[in-house]
């Protein structure tokens, strides 16, 4: 009888231990107060940063807002009672400030316990419209700066369920507005509803849809209903007086976007059928042009279902696409068309070609240029001058080129063939202003256009503005910064002439802040914001950016912290943060662009909340992963990996900070996945912690992250990186951690869940947390002061407080 009880409770512990009921905890103090520093306001600015809105929110959502209904649908999360984004980011207040040297002050008639978003500023900007969203819909609003005032227009009958819900006109006094349906269907309860029959998709002979892993698809007729009548609005012109007219009836509406004259409107709208295996973006759609009174003048562009595209990262649809306005012209649409059937594998000498049409939008149209890439945008200019850009992913190049738009017999010229990956060699970006449709474009004077580049070097980032001319492609430098004690990011150029720029400041301890500085006059600067450091426990944490050396000789760098408490002499335990980037060359990965004036700013999924706990910790290591020529990055993956983090631990070992056996390794997403390799094949980390990642990466067959080979091309490469299958040889300590929710293609929480049993079926020390409600990042301040706490309570045991035994040097396992 005895030895029965003892069973049943050894079973019972047994059980306490395998599962566990926790509530909601909060970390230790000193990680509880940074978490819970107000958030600084937003800021948004006129084209003159002259007119300022300072927005703010709560830096967390409650675990009951996350509660609210959603219904995840064609790749969309919608909350169906409101009638809007499900996951939508809100601010709670607004102040505003008109004129620079004016005084921030307080908007009148604004809703109590306001939930605002879609701030857009009217064209001739005196004016900002908004939405609120209330318990039972979304509401649209608008701010005036002269009054300071704001005042509803509608009532809650918006409909942002497919994104931004309005479209200003021109005269600065009506809006296009999606409103819901006067016709919408009851929506389907698919929990309870009765099944009419089976829901089945087919795939064809010799038709290869290699889709990668979406999430949140359709996944029977009910859920096609449901799409239908969430995705379904009808149009109303509203005036700034609060009448309101039918612009167009019932339709899926995703875009409205007004020509650059006002006179023609670009409506955007998803088509039947839908598909259960790709989400909305690839749903058919039609692109159908109107007047400002409704009256169809082009139906422009019928695009069918697309649930199959040639192989390969930068493969593209045929037929017209990325239709949009020419932003110096009054009415003037353009487009890309592949030329090479939009398969990155055939050979081609350009791979697509740009064309523009003119209103009324039936004339033939004029080929503007042709790119030897893919496409990947226009900056338009005027008449005879244009910037396009196209990309190769394969070899990571980026082309530049300056054209003629009138002239398309003119060759255009490239201004620069380069690895986009180069931080080191990057020209910088064309600075653009708004043109007389109020439409941004590049400014010119006379063949003269202006650079802004982040000034990234083997010194440390220094941002430049410099003037080029675009016919004989020389530069000159305009201004360049020279803080060396302060980071100085360029934000824009407000008036070239004058010389004025609009900069942000920080230091490692001051809150970046917006100053307008003359570039010409040397004057001082001219502060916009004055925001508080909120962080103060950690204002004078030690910050520097080390650099080291892989063993094969690569230059690797981190951000290096010390504890709020260091004393010389100590040894610490480390942490260890990083995600790992793909290159195709090793001067490219070998660069730092890590600044130690940078703002220390922890966020939630931060390491650096541990610098109050005695940790040591290594920010943003670099851990750079490596395939020149034929051989493609993943192919070393794993040696790669182990390399990085040895490297890292050896750098900071050797600044004597540390206890190499108490070091951690932490990462979100394709960092849990660089975790879980890490502890499974080196025994260079005391413990580990991996948050929402993939772990069998034959359950992401199609590729993942930047591997575009399928499985049955690599599949050594895929069984060799997935921790998954060699979960037999982990022994190190992990804590995995997933939203729920998690919508991130490729990073199911099944991935977590089923290797935390492949763990535990193998005696693996591990502990599996499956945040409720949370997608691929945790929004409530109950998830993440949780997390916080799991983390802690994982560090100290495993790390803080374990027994040192001195070990000289580790190597991998296998």
């Amino acid at each position: 009888m005895k030895k029965s009880i003892v069973l049943v409770l050894f079973f019972f512990v047994a059980l306490l231990q395998a599962q566990e009921n926790v509530s909601y905890q909060t970390p230790h103090d000193n990680i509880l107060e940074l978490a819970d520093a107000p958030a600084a306001p937003a800021l948004r600015m006129d084209s003159k940063s002259d007119k300022m809105l300072f927005l703010y929110r709560s830096n967390f959502k409650s675990i009951a807002e996350l509660s609210e209904t959603e219904m995840r649908l064609g790749g969309l999360r919608i909350n169906p009672v409101t009638n809007i984004g499900s996951r939508q980011n809100y601010y709670n207040n607004i102040k505003l400030r008109n004129g620079r040297n004016s005084d921030n002050v307080a908007v009148n008639g604004l809703p109590k316990d306001g939930r605002f978003a879609y701030f857009s500023f009217s064209p001739d900007e005196t004016k900002v419209a908004f939405t609120n969203t209330t318990d039972t819909g979304v509401e649209l609003w608008v701010l005036d700066f002269e009054t300071a005032t704001a005042s509803k227009l509608t009532d809650a009958k918006i409909n942002a369920n497919m994104g931004s819900p309005f479209d200003w006109f021109n005269d600065n006094n009506s809006l296009l507005v999606k409103m819901l349906s006067n016709n919408r269907k009851p929506l389907i309860d698919t929990k309870t509803a009765v099944p009419t029959g089976p829901t089945i998709s087919v795939s064809e002979k010799g038709v290869k849809a290699q889709n990668r892993t979406y999430q949140d698809l359709l996944k029977n007729p009910n859920d096609a209903q449901n799409f239908e009548q969430l995705a379904t609005a009808q149009l109303y012109k509203v005036s700034l007086d609060g009448t309101k007219s039918k612009w167009k009836d019932d339709d899926m509406y995703t875009g409205i976007s007004l020509s650059p004259d006002g006179k023609y409107i670009m409506v955007n709208t998803i088509q039947k059928p839908f598909s259960y295996i790709v989400t909305y973006g690839r749903f058919p759609s039609n692109t159908n042009i109107y007047d400002t009174k409704g009256n169809l003048v082009s139906a422009f562009l019928k695009v069918p279902l697309i649930e199959v595209l040639p192989k390969g990262r930068i493969a593209a649809r045929t037929g017209k696409r990325n239709v949009s306005w020419r932003a110096d012209k009054p009415a003037t649409l353009y487009w890309v068309e592949a030329l090479d059937g939009g398969n990155p594998a055939i050979d081609v000498a350009y791979r697509d070609e740009v064309f523009e049409l003119a209103a009324p939008f039936n004339g033939k149209p004029n080929s503007l240029i042709k790119t030897k890439q893919r496409f990947a945008g226009i900056i338009w200019g005027n008449d005879n001058t244009a910037i396009a850009m196209d990309r190769w992913w394969n070899n990571r190049n980026m082309k530049t080129y300056v054209f003629n738009p009138s002239n398309s017999s003119e060759t255009p010229k490239i201004l620069w063939d380069r690895n986009y990956q180069d931080r080191y060699s990057d020209p910088g970006s064309f600075a653009t202003k708004k043109n007389k449709f109020g439409r941004y474009s590049l400014e010119l004077n006379g063949d003269d256009a202006y650079l802004i580049g982040a000034g990234y070097s083997k010194e440390g980032k220094f941002p430049f503005i410099d003037e080029i001319n675009l016919k004989n492609n020389q530069t000159k430098r305009l201004y360049q910064s020279t803080e060396t004690n302060k980071l100085e990011n360029i934000s824009d150029i407000l008036d070239v002439k004058k010389g004025e720029i609009l900069v942000r400041v920080e230091s490692k301890n001051e809150f970046p802040n917006y100053y307008v500085k003359n570039i010409k006059r040397k004057k001082g600067l001219v502060p916009l914001t004055r925001f508080e450091n909120p962080f103060k426990a950690i204002q004078n944490v030690h910050k520097e950016v080390i650099n080291y050396k892989r063993d094969d000789g690569l230059d690797l760098s981190g951000e290096l912290y010390l504890p709020t408490d260091y004393e010389k002499g100590k040894k610490y335990p480390l942490i260890v943060w990083a995600y790992p980037r793909e290159y195709k060359d090793k001067s490219s990965a070998s660069q730092s662009t890590s600044n130690p004036n940078q703002f220390t700013y922890p966020s939630y999924g931060s390491p650096i909340f541990w610098v109050t706990r005695g940790y040591v910790v290594l920010n943003n290591a670099a851990f750079p992963i490596i395939g020149e020529g034929n051989d493609e990055p993943n192919d070393s993956f794993r040696s790669q990996l182990v390399a990085n983090g040895k490297a890292a631990i050896d750098a900071v070992n050797k600044l004597g900070y540390i206890d190499r056996d108490r070091v951690a390794v932490g990462g979100h997403s394709y960092g849990a996945f660089m975790v879980a390799n890490l502890l499974s094949h080196s025994d260079l980390f005391a413990a580990g912690i991996a948050r929402s990642g993939a772990y069998n990466r034959t359950l992401t067959p199609f590729g993942f992250q930047n591997e575009a080979r399928s499985y049955w091309e690599a599949p050594e490469v895929y069984n060799t990186m997935s921790p998954f299958m060699h979960a037999d040889k982990m022994k190190t300590p992990m804590l995995l951690i997933h939203g729920e929710a998690d919508n991130n293609s490729g990073t199911y929480p099944l991935q977590s869940e089923r290797y935390f049993n492949a763990l535990k079926g193998h005696g693996a020390p591990s502990r599996l947390i499956m945040l409720p409600k949370e997608s691929h990042g945790y929004r409530a301040r109950e998830s993440v002061m949780h997390l916080l706490w799991e983390q802690d309570q994982w560090l100290e045991e495993h790390v803080k407080n374990k027994p040192s035994v001195n070990t000289p040097n580790k190597i991998l396992k296998d």
